[in-house]
């Protein structure tokens, strides 16, 4: 918003203690009146016993007493900051190493040939040939029977 800040300040003082004293008048006319204590009990509800015993009776409210202490236990605010620092280093440092062209692959010789160790020797029994496989196809071919043509 752009407009003057002399718009929104009330100058005159007879005005100013005009609202002063409404926003004040306001203010103790609903604290002095409680809504909730004058409010009728539906007779018919389940809970109006209850609701009514209740709000007859009188409780003590919380003080600050009973504010608990601080806790000792609590690593300080300055170390929150020093550890939110090392996460947003280490960030930084991971994103500069996986930067591209900042990698290769060396060693990959190495890690198939144990890759092959670990899975064994190759099949080398008919399964796997090509002839046994062809010939299967050609078996399902001559099976295969084409569709119906289309009725007219």
């Amino acid at each position: 918003m752009n407009a003057p800040h002399r718009l929104f300040v009330i100058t005159r003082p007879a005005l100013r203690t005009v609202g002063a004293l409404a926003c004040l008048g306001l203010g103790l006319g609903a604290c002095a009146s409680n809504a909730l204590v004058s409010a009728p009990i539906d007779p018919n509800s389940p809970v109006a016993a209850d609701v009514a015993k209740l709000s007859q009776e009188t409780r003590a409210f919380p003080t600050f007493e009973g504010i608990p202490p601080v806790p000792t236990d609590v690593r300080p605010v300055k170390a929150w900051g020093q550890s939110a620092r090392k996460v947003e280093l280490a960030a930084a440092a991971l994103e500069r190493e996986t930067a591209p062209n900042t990698w290769t692959l060396t060693g990959t010789e190495t890690f198939a040939a144990r890759a092959l160790r670990e899975v064994g020797p190759a099949p080398s029994g008919p399964e796997s040939t090509t002839a046994m496989t062809e010939a299967y196809a050609r078996e399902l071919r001559k099976r295969a029977t084409p569709p119906p043509p289309p009725k007219r």
